[in-house]
């Protein structure tokens, strides 16, 4: 069974950007969000919006190849065997016969994906915030997102088979 599916991270990644479009949009966090940034709507729109979503979806896709060893729990056996299947005992085999389909649903990818947004993210945007004196509101607006995003992305990476 292959565990690395390129279109379920490509489709994770742009996953982020759907969220993002909802999550910062003026009627949900958006204006909050600006505050609690120091943004202006000047500085807003005087962006390389080309530039920022390209490197979005990149960022987000570079994070959505970490995710399948995150969610999937099978792939602590494939990496047992180097990645090679082929090189593997019979032993791999059975076990990837018998437990390949194993918590492989998008309920379960959503539960690790939030548990990595509250364990990884969190800390790392919290840590960073704290040092650039920024406000709880803004620490919560933006782990916010990231711990639905990668609930989503960990939910798609780990259903779609």
């Amino acid at each position: 069974m292959e565990y690395l599916n390129p279109l379920a991270m490509l489709a994770a990644a742009v996953s982020a950007l759907v969220v993002g479009f909802i999550w910062y949009n003026p009627k949900v966090f958006g204006n909050a969000w600006m505050q609690a940034a120091g943004m202006t709507d000047e500085q807003i729109k005087g962006g390389n919006m080309a530039k920022i979503f390209g490197l979005a979806l990149l960022f987000a896709f570079m994070l959505s190849t970490a995710l399948p060893g995150i969610v999937i729990h099978q792939m602590g056996a494939f990496s047992l065997v180097g990645g090679d299947p082929a090189a593997a005992l019979p032993s791999y085999e059975a076990f990837v016969t018998d437990y390949s389909d194993a918590f492989r649903t998008f309920k379960h990818g959503v539960l690790h994906g939030v548990l990595t947004g509250v364990f990884i993210a969190l800390p790392i945007i919290g840590t960073n915030a704290l040092f650039e004196r920024k406000s709880a509101k803004y620490i919560f607006i933006n782990s916010g997102y990231w711990i639905v995003t990668l609930g989503v992305m960990g939910g798609i990476i780990c259903a779609w088979k």
